[in-house]
């Protein structure tokens, strides 16, 4: 037995009990209030969600399992000679809540690479693709078709006992997500380089091996994309795509079919987009000022943005009420590997402006950058130019949080997900 399954078997009774304790203990004391405005809005705010493998706080940021994004990227193990987390090492955190050593991150890097190979016919369902299907379409259609694979709807059907049902739950995540590099590798190829692949290079990590295949030369790209999945991995369970993914599997759905569902909620503009908008927008303005702008020429494009009744993208948030961490850590990649780029300096730029005019704007509650605000002049920086690849990205990273907690999910033998609604004609009559 491996040790991360070793390790979950060793917490999961416990955390059994604690949630069994909580639910007896204080199952009818209110935590959440619900207005009409809220039932109207998206359910903003409420509180009707546990997650454990993250946290948003207005003023830290995202945190994983108690830990900051600086006290990660020193505490995560690494790839030698690099500086990023390995996303392997920070999906073991996410499982766990503990960070692992080395010896337990080699041994599931083991277990990934053994479990990478993709069947031949997902290759044939995306080169049967039409030439003009998206980039999430296809990554989408591959992993439900995947769903032949799943061991969990196997031993549903043999009749496995539910406080069972995590085991091949745990076992269908870890097989997806070790093919995941590949499968979003071979789509870009496929869309952009000609259908010319590269082979997976078993002797690199989950993260580096993606880059290998995308085939970008610069040997930082690894390390940024290593970056780039721990970044985006979660973001607590109310943002739609990991919302959806465990809404579906509340259903006793597999993860192909979760995970799948959950990447068609990232596609939609207002979710997984909001990097290419923000790149967009930068090379907008570079464009019509014929190069790297000033920072006066910069306030005034701002202002005109504003005025026209448009938004500044990848600044402002629903709750970060600071400089995204997230930001800070691509900010400071980009600092030490490509300063002179002259999209990097915009951005730089930008930060340095930005904030202050929408202070004096005074619409917006957090002046400040998300992580969308340098995500795309990264990935721009190293010739991966396509924007409507960036969200495929977006998804290999966050599906280290979804599969996370579709494990807890069923771990915890947590039921359907089923809120009661109500009618216009009843708030009007009763609210």
């Amino acid at each position: 037995m491996s040790q991360l399954k070793e390790k979950l078997q060793e917490i999961i009774p416990r955390e059994r009990e604690r949630v069994r304790k909580i639910v007896t203990e204080k199952g009818d004391k209110v935590i959440s209030q619900v207005t009409v405005k809220q039932a109207y809005g998206g359910m903003r705010g409420v509180k009707c969600l546990v997650c454990d493998t993250s946290s948003l706080d207005p003023m830290e940021g995202i945190s994983f399992r108690g830990y900051t994004i600086p006290q990660l990227m020193e505490k995560l193990p690494k790839s030698p000679g690099n500086e990023a987390p390995l996303p392997e090492a920070h999906w073991w955190l996410l499982l766990t809540g503990e960070i692992p050593n080395q010896t337990q991150v080699e041994n599931l890097q083991e277990e990934i690479k053994e479990r990478m190979a993709v069947p031949q016919y997902i290759w044939d369902i995306l080169d049967a693709m039409p030439e003009d299907a998206h980039p999430m379409t296809m990554f989408s259609a591959a992993i439900l078709s995947l769903q032949s694979e799943s061991l969990f709807a196997k031993g549903y059907n043999e009749g496995m006992k539910k406080e069972d049902f995590w085991d091949p739950m745990y076992e269908d995540c870890l097989n997806l997500l070790a093919k995941l590099p590949q499968i979003g590798a071979r789509i870009y190829r496929l869309k952009y380089k000609g259908g010319i692949y590269l082979e997976p290079d078993p002797n690199l990590d989950w993260g580096g091996n993606f880059a290998h295949m995308m085939g970008v030369e610069k040997p930082e790209y690894k390390d940024l994309m290593r970056l780039y999945f721990f970044l985006h991995s979660d973001h607590e369970s109310g943002n739609v795509s990991a919302h959806t993914g465990h809404l579906v599997a509340s259903a006793l759905s597999d993860v192909y079919y979760s995970l799948s569902a959950a990447l068609d909620g990232l596609a939609g503009p207002l979710h997984g987009l909001a990097n290419q908008m923000c790149l967009k927008w930068i090379m907008e303005m570079m464009e019509k000022l014929g190069g790297t702008p000033t920072k006066e020429q910069i306030e005034k494009y701002a202002w005109d943005t504003l005025n026209s009744g448009q938004v500044i993208p990848g600044y402002g948030h629903a709750v970060l009420r600071k400089t995204d961490p997230r930001f800070v850590a691509q900010h400071e990649f980009a600092l030490k590997h490509c300063p002179d780029d002259p999209i990097v300096q915009t951005v730089t730029r930008v930060y340095e402006v930005v904030p202050g005019i929408l202070q004096k704007h005074g619409k917006a509650k957090n002046p400040w950058p998300n992580v969308d605000a340098h995500s795309g002049c990264l990935q721009y920086h190293y010739g991966v130019k396509e924007f409507d690849f960036y969200t495929v990205l977006f998804g290999i990273g966050r599906a280290l949080g979804i599969t996370a907690e579709l494990v807890w999910d069923r771990a915890l033998m947590l039921p359907i997900e089923r809120p009661k609604s109500v009618t216009t004609k009843w708030i009007e009559e009763e609210a």
